[in-house]
């Protein structure tokens, strides 16, 4: 597999999708993720042939505006019935904590389902069947049976949920399968719990774990992916994705850092021009400063967007599509086209739950 994508056009791609999101109140972020989609796709071959992403802006629009027709009674009654079980008795609002979890893990099997049937590769379209809700309600088993291990279970829940998503996913007539197994992930990660402490407390080791986590994950996924006789192997180190996690801390702390300087600056030259404290205060509240103070939140906020889907989005996928090997790949030279386009609805949830990814 071979990744080609200049990151120069990508960084450019995400500055202008960003400050667009600023102007559009957020709205155009669906054609943001849709952009990026088609760069990421369209500059990843595989024996030679691209990818292609054919989604659009407009199903993603009109998926989260059905999904936040559902999602907004659902918060509203949620926000009411949780402060009236919590009244009534004390942490009687967990089971409504526990029907967003459900929706949760059914936007993410819908989200995945959306985005494999918009992927084209040899003008083949990848299908994705199955049902969110039993997806859902395996997850919450999993989990559940995960928090009375204490997070030891966590592996053969991972192992478990993805074979059931590749058991609903085919190339044309080339069915996926799965054939991870949690001990085999659990051998790679069990000490990882032991040393996240010690991490915390130094900060930038926090980063540091979570990518080398990510990279054992990415491995052990990838190399257990098979398309009919189709197998993919991925070689990816363990520190391979440390320095993209390093880079947005950087650059989260750079931002962070310009905007303190900025705000108390402005803050010691309002003072040492002569201001009494009622004049500071008055000034404070004028329109054009609250404007200038929301503007310079919201350019930070854009600045960090920017990096993370650089370094932890394009950087992630360059750094694993390099080190992946594809196998037996003339299995799928002659298969034939099946399954159905799945609507975005499930993009539209996640969205609205906050869970989308990329």
């Amino acid at each position: 597999m071979i990744f080609s994508g200049p990151k120069g056009i990508f960084v450019r791609l995400c500055i202008r999708g960003g400050l667009l999101e600023l102007v559009t109140l957020g709205f155009y972020r669906f054609w943001l993720t849709t952009d990026i989609r088609r760069h990421l796709w369209a500059h990843t071959s595989v024996g030679g042939d691209p990818a292609e992403y054919t989604g659009r802006a407009r199903e993603l629009l009109i998926g989260f505006l059905i999904a936040m027709a559902v999602l907004v009674p659902i918060y509203a009654g949620f926000f009411v019935l949780t402060l009236e079980a919590e009244r009534i008795q004390a942490f009687a609002s967990v089971p409504l904590g526990l029907l967003f979890y459900v929706l949760i893990q059914y936007a993410i099997y819908r989200a995945r389902r959306y985005r494999v049937t918009r992927t084209v590769w040899r003008g083949l379209r990848f299908s994705m069947g199955g049902s969110g809700w039993g997806y859902a309600w395996r997850a919450v088993l999993w989990t559940l049976f995960a928090a009375l291990t204490l997070g030891i279970a966590w592996p053969w829940r991972t192992a478990a949920l993805e074979r059931y998503m590749m058991q609903h996913t085919a190339y044309g007539s080339l069915q996926g399968e799965f054939h991870g197994k949690g001990w085999d992930l659990f051998k790679q990660v069990w000490y990882l719990p032991l040393v996240f402490p010690i991490a915390l407390i130094l900060v930038i080791g926090l980063p540091v774990i979570v990518a080398w986590f990510r990279a054992i994950e990415y491995r052990w996924w990838i190399s257990n992916l098979k398309l009919g006789d189709v197998s993919f192997e991925c070689d990816i180190d363990n520190g391979d994705l440390i320095l993209p996690y390093i880079m947005v801390w950087v650059w989260s702390a750079v931002a962070g850092a310009v905007f303190f300087a900025v705000v108390v600056g402005g803050s010691f030259g309002i003072a040492y021009a002569g201001f009494s404290e009622e004049e500071i205060a008055i000034l404070m509240q004028h329109p054009a400063a609250i404007a200038g103070f929301a503007g310079l939140y919201l350019l930070l906020a854009i600045a960090t967007g920017v990096a993370m889907r650089v370094y932890l989005m394009r950087d992630f996928w360059a750094k694993i599509v390099s080190m992946t090997e594809v196998y037996n790949l003339s299995a799928a030279d002659n298969v034939e086209g099946q399954g159905e386009l799945a609507s975005a609805i499930g993009e539209g949830f996640a969205d609205g739950l906050d869970i989308g990814g990329f």
